[in-house]
C-alpha cells in the first residue's frame, strides 16, 4: 500500500475548503479522555521503509491467525478449505472492476454471475427468489426485519435469544434510528424460549437462527405456522452456510425471509470481513426486497441475455418508494461463493456438510471425555456449546498460550452470566491430531 504524506499546505487547503479551523475541531465529538496526546508509544516519528516493514511485521506477529494453529473458532465466522481454483478465477481481470451492472450491454458477465449466484442461494435456502447479495449476514438480518415491517405495516420485531448478538445489535441499532420496536429474548443456551408469547397484533416478524448461536439445530415448522396465523412473518437466519447441505432448508420450514452469511463458501476469515450476505424470500414478497435482482431474458434477436430486473433503491425509483439505501452487493465475495459452490456441485456440497458434522461429533466425544466438561447440546451441526468448571475466557487464554484456538467464550458475545460456556466449532480443516491436541490441552488447563 502506498503512503503519501500530506504537507502543512495540503492540510490548510483542505480545512479551508470545509471551513473548519483546525484538525482538532474535526474530532471534537470524540471525548477528551479517549484521545491520544503525543506520539504513539514505541513508534518512532521517522523511520525508513524497511524499518517500518519490520516494525509492522513484528506487531502482526503478535496475532495468532486461525490458519497457523489448530482452530476451533466459529460463532458466525468459520475456517473452511478454499480450493486454489477459487482465488485464481476470482482474480481474473474481467472480474476485478468496481463497475456496477446498470448497463446490460457492457455487463453481461457480471450480470450472469449474479444470476447464477441468486439461483444457488434460492436452491440452498428452499426459497423462491434471492437477491444479488448484501454486505453480510448481520446487515441482511436487519434488512429482513425492515422488509417485514413494510410488508405487514407493523413495527415490532421479536428476536430470539438464540440469534447471534452481532445480528441482534445490527438490527436493534437500525430500530433505534429508523423507529421500530424490538423485543429481544434473553439468551437460552439450553433452549426453551416462548417466542409466541411476545407476538401480538403489532408484531411484524419473529427472527430465529438455525443452527442457533449455541449450535442447537431447530425445526421451526410449527413456529412458522403459528406466526402465519398471527399475521407475522418468520425470518430464519443462517450463519453457517455449509449447514444447508445437510439440514432442512428454511423455506421448507415455512420461512418467509431467509437472511444468511455466505462467508463459509469461497471466502476466508479475513479478520472479520468483507463477507457476503444472502437474502431470499417467497415470491409474493419479491417487490419489497432490498438491493438488486438480476434476471434472464432474450434480446431483439432472441439471444439469451441478463439484465437488472428489479432494483428498488432510491437512485432508481422515487425516494419515498425505495425499500433500502443499501448500495453494494459484495460482488467479488458473491463470485467466490458461486465458484466454490459450482466446484463442489450438489453431491460435493452434501459431502462437505456430512464431513463437517462428523468432525463435530468426533470432537464432542473427545471433549466430553475430559473431566469437568459437559456438552450442553442435544443436537448440533458443526458447532456446539460446552460447559466448563471455570470461566471460559480464562480457559481460552490458557489454550492460546499452548497454541490452540479453543473456541469463543459465550461471555464475549453476551457479556456476564454465561461465563462457564464455550462455543466450539469443527470443520473439514480439523484433523484428528488437532482434536487430540485440543482435548489434551483442555485437560491440562482445567
Amino acid at each position: 500500500m502506498r503512503y503519501l504524506p500530506l504537507t502543512e499546505a495540503d492540510r490548510r487547503s483542505m480545512l479551508e475548503a470545509i471551513d473548519v479551523p483546525s484538525v482538532d475541531e474535526l474530532f471534537r465529538d470524540v471525548p477528551e479522555a479517549a484521545r491520544l496526546s503525543g506520539p504513539i508509544k514505541g513508534l518512532s516519528n521517522h523511520m525508513g521503509e524497511l524499518e517500518v516493514d519490520r516494525a509492522l511485521s513484528a506487531m502482526a506477529g503478535k496475532n495468532l491467525p486461525a490458519g497457523s494453529v489448530p482452530s476451533f473458532l466459529g460463532a458466525g465466522a468459520y475456517r473452511h478449505h478454499i480450493p486454489a481454483t477459487v482465488d485464481h478465477l476470482v482474480q481474473r481481470g474481467e472480474f476485478l472492476t468496481a463497475y456496477t451492472p446498470y448497463q446490460p450491454e457492457v455487463s453481461q458477465g457480471t450480470l450472469q454471475v449474479l444470476f447464477e449466484f441468486q439461483t444457488q442461494v434460492s436452491l440452498l435456502t428452499g426459497m423462491d427468489v434471492a437477491n444479488a447479495s448484501m454486505y453480510d449476514g448481520a446487515t441482511a438480518c436487519a434488512e429482513a426485519v425492515m422488509m417485514a415491517n413494510r410488508v405487514t405495516r407493523r413495527k415490532k420485531a421479536v428476536l430470539s435469544g438464540g440469534l447471534h448478538p452481532h445480528y441482534r445489535d445490527t438490527t436493534t441499532t437500525d430500530a433505534r434510528f429508523i423507529g421500530f420496536e424490538t423485543v429481544v429474548m434473553p439468551p437460552a443456551p439450553a433452549g426453551g424460549e416462548d417466542l409466541l408469547a411476545e407476538v401480538d397484533g403489532d408484531t411484524s416478524c419473529v427472527v430465529v437462527q438455525n443452527p442457533d448461536v449455541f449450535g442447537h439445530v431447530r425445526d421451526y415448522t410449527e413456529l412458522g405456522k403459528a406466526c402465519q396465523a398471527k399475521g407475522a412473518l418468520l425470518i430464519v437466519v443462517v450463519t453457517e452456510a455449509v449447514s444447508l447441505g445437510l439440514l432442512t432448508p428454511p423455506g421448507e420450514m415455512g420461512a418467509d425471509i431467509v437472511a444468511a452469511e455466505g462467508q463459509s463458501l469461497g471466502n476466508a476469515l479475513n479478520f472479520g470481513g468483507p463477507y457476503v450476505g444472502l437474502f431470499a424470500v417467497k415470491e409474493k414478497l419479491v417487490r419489497q426486497m432490498p438491493g438488486r435482482l438480476c434476471g434472464q431474458t432474450v434480446d431483439a434477436d432472441g439471444r439469451r441475455g441478463f439484465v437488472l430486473t428489479l432494483s428498488t433503491r432510491e437512485q432508481h425509483i422515487r425516494r419515498e418508494k425505495a425499500t433500502s439505501n443499501i448500495c453494494t452487493n459484495s460482488g467479488l465475495c458473491a463470485l467466490a461463493f458461486s465458484i466454490h459452490l459450482s466446484l463442489l456441485g450438489e453431491e460435493g456440497f452434501t459431502r462437505l456438510a456430512e464431513i463437517n458434522h462428523a468432525k463435530a461429533v468426533q470432537l464432542a466425544d473427545k471433549l466430553a471425555a475430559v473431566t469437568g466438561v459437559e456438552i450442553v447440546n442435544g443436537s448440533f451441526f458443526n458447532e456446539f456449546t460446552v460447559k466448563l468448571p471455570k470461566p471460559a475466557a480464562e480457559v481460552v487464554e490458557a489454550l492460546a498460550r499452548r497454541g490452540i484456538l479453543g473456541g469463543v467464550p459465550a461471555s464475549r458475545l453476551f457479556g456476564g452470566g454465561l461465563d462457564d460456556l464455550l462455543i466450539v466449532a469443527a470443520t473439514e480443516t480439523n484433523t484428528e491430531s488437532d482434536m487430540d491436541a485440543f482435548a489434551t490441552a483442555l485437560a491440562e488447563v482445567l
